[in-house]
């Protein structure tokens, strides 16, 4: 199942803001008003980074959505996928997947899937970093999103980690709460998002295409088939393809396959059985592909997956911190 249309569409449902404060959709009764203004300026003045932890559970579809606050998703265990406009990305364990403020997104787990979820509020990054000197903590790090407005992959060292989590305590003084905001978003830095991301085309007829074999990754129709299917010629096909996504049609395809593969890899699916449900016939097949796209074996990426479900801050537990979590997403 696809998790963006052809036309992106907000919930009317209430995003969860930093701090406990929500930002009212639709048509909010006035006393509802109040409260959000006042619980917004709360959580702008004291708590502009928050973190919660979405433990493992049933398959989750959150549809598209947009907050006002940056999000960073990180700390994968399992399947987890999203959707923006800018291509679909499959979040490894070890990475962070940044989504700027404004972006629509769609964020999909499969069972047993758990992850953290922190708000960033822009004014942190314009705050001057700790020591003085006036330069905005993390400035190189929000210049480069900023300026792109993507969704962008970032590394989310083990300091980020742990001062993320502690950022979830409420009885924080606000000086140490903004020092330890600062210091986070300077933490983080851009990665390149080749192995994660997979562009997806933008013209209708092609997403369809795509879309559809990022559900059914063993589908073997061939680029004339697809052409025929949505009624373009071969031609039209490949050249469109290439120029929206900068691969061509048999690239993509093998990336897509490689991209759901490792879904289901950190799932805990066998490595032969993952090979068969992406469309490979044999392992050596499945094997090669795996290594030209990510430059490692399936089975490198099993064992990388476990040791970082091994983190202390990946185990989970009822110490962890769980604030009203599924309503944080939209």
């Amino acid at each position: 199942m696809s998790l963006i249309g052809q036309e992106l569409s907000v919930p009317l449902a209430p995003v969860r803001l930093p701090g406990g404060g929500h930002e009212a959709t639709g048509e909010p009764r006035d006393s509802d008003a109040v409260e959000a203004a006042a619980l917004l300026a709360a959580a702008r003045e004291v708590r502009s980074v928050s973190t919660s932890h979405f433990p493992p559970s049933t398959p989750g579809l959150w549809p598209v959505h947009v907050h006002a606050f940056h999000e960073l998703l990180w700390g994968a265990q399992g399947v987890l996928t999203v959707e923006t406009e800018h291509g679909f990305f499959a979040v490894p364990p070890t990475i962070g997947l940044w989504i700027p403020a404004g972006v629509a997104h769609a964020v999909q787990t499969a069972g047993g899937t758990g992850f953290y979820c922190t708000y960033v509020d822009a004014d942190v990054a314009a705050s001057p970093a700790p020591g003085g000197g006036g330069a905005p903590a993390g400035e190189a790090f929000v210049a480069v999103l900023d300026r792109a407005h993507r969704t962008t992959a970032v590394s989310v060292p083990p300091a980020a980690r742990e001062l993320m989590v502690h950022l979830s305590q409420r009885d924080m003084a606000p000086a140490a709460r903004r020092r330890s905001e600062r210091v986070v978003v300077d933490l983080l830095s851009p990665v390149d998002v080749t192995p994660m991301v997979l562009p997806m085309p933008s013209d209708a007829r092609l997403a369809s295409v795509a879309r559809r074999l990022l559900d059914d990754p063993a589908d073997t129709r061939s680029l004339e088939a697809w052409s025929r299917e949505v009624s373009v010629s071969v031609r039209n096909f490949s050249r469109l393809f290439h120029r929206e996504t900068g691969m061509t049609f048999a690239q993509w395809r093998i990336h897509a396959r490689v991209r759901v593969a490792i879904g289901l890899l950190a799932g805990g699916m066998p490595v032969g059985t993952v090979g068969r449900r992406v469309g490979y016939r044999t392992p050596s097949a499945f094997v090669q592909s795996f290594r030209r796209v990510l430059g490692h074996t399936p089975g490198w990426y099993v064992a990388s997956v476990r040791a970082d479900a091994e983190h202390p801050l990946a185990a989970g537990g009822d110490d962890r911190p769980v604030p009203e979590a599924h309503a944080w997403l939209g």
